[in-house]
């Protein structure tokens, strides 16, 4: 069943609440300033049952141009507009104003109620009929029925509910991107229950017991109960005038303009990209860096409007924009707005939210705009291929594309799975859901050759880079990060492109090779441990030798040990394989022949000191010839 939102609308003392009333039997007028001054201040809430059973959520806003405000943030959940024309006055500026509202928001149904019948004749109410529709022209409401009512006597009203059946028949279900989303209109306590918050919910779901959060300030409260249409429901869904009481959290907390979401669903921020509209009708251009008022859901807050492509608008011009809030809001990509001056305070335009998490542009940019025109008016993958390059080499999980696109999840999914087929879009983690730019996935891969290959230059005698230095190096540092980088050294590793050991990464054709002077004095140094042999000098002796050439002297040291021509025994220890190699076999015969060795037994075998003695030994412990056995070893294939 769809859930529908009838909203009054129009001029001040038209008669929208006494309409209500007659229609409902609530008058929706409930504070004593209202009842004294004959005018609705604040949002005012009922509901209609129709001779169909069908129930719809009524909110009655108010006309005076002090209270536009209020207006607008009951309008922003109206799925059905009754525009309320007194037939004694006709139309009035807030009239006007409140249809601009109506068009900013995107309602497209509604009709028109003619009231206060009773006080003019047919003569008059016939001209009053032209005028109206007249006014109507080249409006949504251009063709919708203009039924003349009397709340007083009740003349009309059979007819008037005929024409509100039949206007909600023809309301489309709006489209629910399935996050819970409740811009709150009204906030209260209730002795007994505390805090109670009430609003049209946007999108998703909200049931009894579950956590959400409020935007912008972050708190965190559990729904203790929830109420449609008075009546106490554990689920409320999409399109249902709800309330929710609030656990855990103080009334103090929460005010009207707030937002209650699904927890880690949403994210408040102070730069919203729009398409932008200013008013046929309004009397100004609109210059950059314009401070207005920006009204959204039920928010109202103080924005510069910052144009991109242009230094002013003039009326009736479209532009594209960045509005820079005072105060962060929590919005999606599809929300619309509606712009009001600072100061004479008039509506003067409205858009759509393109992305409600962008960083700041630089104005005229080229690419900036193309960008602008896809998530305008782009398919749904060229609108996601523009939010996962602007979340760059991190990645952008599913919820956050819900949010920066608005796209619904079940076609968000379809349409990421064809992404993925045709490599713009690469699964970078499943257990989160986050997906990342294909075409920046494949500028990571080729920035980390390019990396490799200028390591290697730089670095003749090195056979790699370190993964950590490699990772620093692209900016991944963060846990995103290197999962990301991780996947894409593993892909480069199957193709062939690199070879990722350890602690090193290197391309799979490199080789140090060491050529002239270098190759040179690498001969000199294996000559050096060849004349050591089993007494080779420390590697700090070898390094006194050449006090000029430490450096070079330590990375080629590193190289042949790297490459097994010099064997590291300790940290100050190398010898040079062939040596170690003829000492493995004379041990070997010797414990074959003696069954175990000493450190005594080895020194009489060698010749050697203790300062030999100790790290050979262990050495061959270490390589799997000897095993120790109390004091001594024996070769560990006997001991097997």
């Amino acid at each position: 069943m769809k859930h529908i939102v009838m909203g009054t609308s129009g001029h001040v003392d038209h008669g929208k609440t006494a309409l209500i009333k007659r229609l409902t039997g609530v008058d929706t007028d409930r504070l004593k300033e209202e009842k004294e001054r004959g005018i609705t201040i604040e949002l005012g809430f009922a509901s209609l049952s129709l001779p169909d059973g069908r129930v719809l959520g009524v909110v009655d806003v108010p006309g005076h141009e002090r209270f536009v405000r209020n207006m607008v943030a009951g309008a922003a959940g109206i799925d059905l507009v009754v525009m309320v024309i007194a037939a004694d006055e006709g139309v009035m500026p807030q009239t006007r104003e409140h249809l601009q509202i109506c068009t900013l928001l995107g309602i497209q149904k509604g009709f028109v109620a003619l009231t206060k019948i009773d006080m003019v004749d047919e003569e008059w109410l016939t001209l009053v009929r032209e005028d109206v529709r007249e006014f109507l022209k080249g409006t949504f409401l251009e063709d919708a029925p203009v039924v003349p009512v009397s709340s007083l006597t009740g003349a009309g009203f059979p007819k008037l509910i005929e024409t509100i059946a039949r206007a909600a028949d023809g309301v489309e279900e709006a489209a629910d991107i399935g996050l819970f989303r409740l811009p709150v209109d009204r906030v209260f306590t209730m002795k007994g229950f505390g805090t109670v918050v009430t609003g049209t919910l946007m999108s998703g779901r909200v049931t009894t017991g579950e956590e959400v959060e409020i935007f912008p300030v972050g708190h965190r409260a559990r729904v203790r109960g929830i109420q449609v249409h008075n009546q106490p429901v554990d689920t409320a869904e999409a399109g249902q005038r709800t309330a929710v009481n609030l656990q855990g959290v103080d009334r103090a907390v929460i005010e009207r303009g707030y937002l209650l979401a699904g927890k880690d669903t949403l994210v408040a921020s102070q730069r919203l990209d729009c398409v932008y509209r200013h008013l046929a009708g309004a009397t100004r251009k609109l210059k950059n860096r314009t401070l207005v008022r920006l009204h959204t859901g039920t928010s109202e807050v103080m924005a510069r409007m910052i144009l991109l492509d242009r230094d002013e608008l003039e009326s009736g011009q479209e532009a594209y924009a960045q509005l820079v809030l005072d105060t962060p809001l929590a919005v999606v990509a599809g929300d619309r707005f509606v712009v009001r001056s600072y100061s004479p305070v008039t509506t003067v335009g409205g858009g759509t939210i393109l992305d409600p998490l962008p960083v700041k542009h630089k104005r005229f940019a080229e690419e900036m705009l193309a960008e602008f025109q896809l998530l305008s008016g782009g398919e749904a993958v060229e609108k996601l291929a523009v939010v996962m390059a602007r979340a760059g080499i991190a990645g952008i999980t599913e919820p956050r594309l819900v949010v920066r696109t608005g796209i619904r999840r079940a076609e968000l999914h379809r349409r990421l799975e064809g992404m993925f087929s045709a490599g713009s879009a690469i699964l970078a983690d499943r257990d989160e859901t986050r997906v990342l730019s294909g075409p920046i996935y494949a500028r990571l891969q080729a920035g980390i050759i390019g990396e490799l290959k200028g390591y290697h230059e730089r670095f003749p005698l090195q056979a790699g880079i370190s993964r950590e230095e490699l990772r620093t190096t692209l900016g991944m540092d963060d846990g995103t990060g290197q999962k990301i980088f991780g996947m894409a050294l593993r892909e480069l590793e199957k193709r062939g492109e690199l070879i990722a050991e350890k602690e090193h990464v290197r391309l799979k054709g490199h080789h140090v090779q060491l050529r002239g002077e270098m190759g040179d004095l690498r001969e000199t140094i294996a000559g050096i441990y060849r004349q050591g042999g089993l007494s080779p000098p420390t590697v700090k002796e070898v390094l006194e030798r050449f006090p000029d050439r430490k450096k070079e002297i330590t990375s080629l040291i590193q190289v042949m040990t790297r490459e097994g021509e010099l064997v590291r025994i300790s940290e100050d220890l190398n010898f040079h394989r062939d040596a170690l190699a003829r000492l493995r076999e004379e041990y070997r015969e010797f414990l074959d022949r003696e069954g175990k060795a000493t450190p005594a037994s080895f020194r009489e075998l060698t010749g050697l000191t203790r300062k030999f003695i100790i790290p050979l030994m262990e050495y061959f412990d270490m390589t799997k010839l000897t095993v120790r056995a109390g004091e001594h070893r024996i070769l560990r294939e006997r001991q097997e």
